[in-house]
């Protein structure tokens, strides 16, 4: 059961990774026109499949129940989509102006802009940052981005997992293990 579990693990975080570069590869490719389900899909694959999956594995090697190992997974698939949430973010809500960050357009805040904005203003947007972006018109694009809905709605959703992640911590019992993995969540929930 623990070797099929990283077997599929592994084979989902090929898959994803798989997708992300043949995604970058293509020249004329501006942006991804997904929206934020298709994002999260391909962010479980890439990032989130392996940690959710090791953590219900270990309930396994532990002999829990499937209940148990099911809580275990929650944990790990929600923890690991917060925290890709907040590395995306990262470039948005940085304190000190002069720490400009490059940030990608397919991270959640710009694909949450794309879909607020519309899929065609969003190609205008970049057009006029003369893509390949140069430095001042990336930092115009940032700047829209952070005027726009997206950046707090990638904060509102990178809470959102935090919360599903701790509820799924809720169903342990108490010890420092639970408080030490909750503080993970809280790190990657807190923002300026």
């Amino acid at each position: 059961q623990v070797v099929e579990l990283i077997s599929s693990a592994i084979g989902d975080l090929v898959q994803g990774i798989y997708y992300e570069n043949s995604k970058s590869s293509e020249e004329n490719c501006l942006t991804d026109d997904i929206g934020i389900s298709t994002w999260k899909e391909q962010v479980f694959l890439s990032h989130s499949a392996l940690l959710a999956k090791s953590c219900q594995a270990a309930m396994e090697l532990a002999k829990h129940s499937a209940e148990i190992q099911d809580m275990a997974f929650q944990y790990g698939k929600h923890m690991s989509m917060s925290h890709k949430l907040h590395s995306d973010l990262q470039p948005f809500v940085k304190v000190s102006s002069s720490d400009t960050m490059a940030f990608s357009l397919n991270s959640a805040p710009a694909v949450l802009h794309q879909e607020f904005l519309g899929r065609e203003a969003w190609i205008k947007q970049i057009r006029e940052g003369a893509f390949p972006p140069k430095i001042c018109c990336f930092l115009q694009l940032q700047e829209a981005i952070k005027a726009g809905k997206g950046v707090t709605s990638a904060i509102d959703l990178c809470r959102c997992h935090g919360n599903r992640a701790l509820a799924a911590l809720e169903r342990f019992p108490p010890s420092e293990a639970r408080d030490a993995l909750a503080n993970i969540v809280y790190a990657v929930t807190r923002f300026p």
